[in-house]
């Protein structure tokens, strides 16, 4: 038995490496964590240290646009991100 054709347009890959390093807030806010926090950290001030646990928008649009041509699944998700894995919070 044939496959019947599928309509409409093609399923886009996303860029894994993207989709790890952004986020999109419940506004819709595209934001990034900063990069430098893994080691090294001992000479760094305490006040540095902390900046690193908060989330950095991203200002660029250009840089937004790319992000979300790589990621373009990234906002579809954002209220419920369990649904495309199937899981539950059990």
């Amino acid at each position: 038995m044939a496959r019947k054709p599928k309509k409409g347009k093609y399923k886009l890959k996303t860029h894994k490496a993207t989709s790890k390093r952004f986020r999109v807030t419940g506004s819709g806010k595209l934001v990034r964590t900063k990069g430098g926090k893994s080691h090294l950290r001992r000479r760094k001030s305490k006040r540095t240290k902390a900046e690193f646990t908060r989330m950095q928008p991203v200002e660029s649009k250009k840089l937004a646009q790319r992000v979300r041509r790589l990621a373009p699944y990234l906002s579809k998700y954002k209220a419920n991100p369990n649904a495309r894995t199937g899981q539950t919070n059990k």
